[in-house]
């Protein structure tokens, strides 16, 4: 767990922070018209992995960090042919779903909060080299803008919440000169999210954290 100005963020490790996870989802997206899922659809699996962000009780955003296993992952749904290519060079791939963040508190400091304890998960702890998202289209730019992600899966539809989507995907190594080069530093001329991740000493806290916890 990492305080931050005023909120924390961590795993959601006990099943009633998931499912305030799953509310925050099914309200969030409801408002944009997409299908949802019920609020008990958050499990605890050890592939998946569900990190918050809250103010005191209130749970103010959510992201969801897939692991790749057996099972696959979510975007193998659609997706496969792009999943098994990079799996065949040898590629490690952890997914992002479920991403809510109430609009009130929807910073930079926030999204990028979520996104840095994904990478520390996924990177630092699990050892993955790519990252995947499936996004509705008119989201794509935010992550191809704020996170460098490029698009490599044609529109669909999801059936998840019966919306197109497309494949994005990021190699790791990018995010890591991106967090040494920026993060922390909260630089109002690099137009991306990196200036707003943890800092070198923030970012020691929850890393050592999950090493101990693991």
């Amino acid at each position: 767990m990492l305080e931050r100005r005023g909120y924390r963020v961590s795993r959601a490790g006990l099943p009633d922070r998931r499912t305030k996870a799953s509310m925050l989802i099914e309200r969030m997206y409801s408002r944009r018209g997409y299908h949802t899922e019920t609020a008990s659809t958050l499990p605890h699996r050890p592939t998946r992995i569900t990190l918050e962000t809250s103010r005191g009780e209130e749970l103010i955003g959510t992201l969801t960090l897939g692991l790749d296993s057996e099972e696959g992952l979510l975007a193998d749904a659609l997706y496969q042919s792009e999943m098994n290519g990079l799996r065949a060079t040898g590629r490690k791939l952890c997914e992002i779903s479920r991403l809510a963040v109430d609009p009130q508190y929807g910073s930079k400091e926030v999204l990028a909060s979520l996104f840095h304890l994904a990478y520390i998960y996924a990177r630092i702890i699990h050892k993955a080299t790519d990252v995947l998202v499936e996004v509705n289209p008119r989201h794509a730019r935010f992550y191809k803008r704020m996170l460098s992600f490029r698009q490599i899966g044609q529109v669909q539809t999801c059936p998840r919440v019966n919306a197109p989507a497309v494949l994005l995907h990021l190699e790791l190594a990018y995010m890591d000169t991106q967090i040494a080069r920026h993060a922390g530093s909260r630089d109002t001329h690099e137009k991306s999210l990196y200036p707003y991740f943890f800092s070198t000493c923030e970012e020691e806290t929850p890393a050592n954290g999950i090493q101990l916890a693991a």
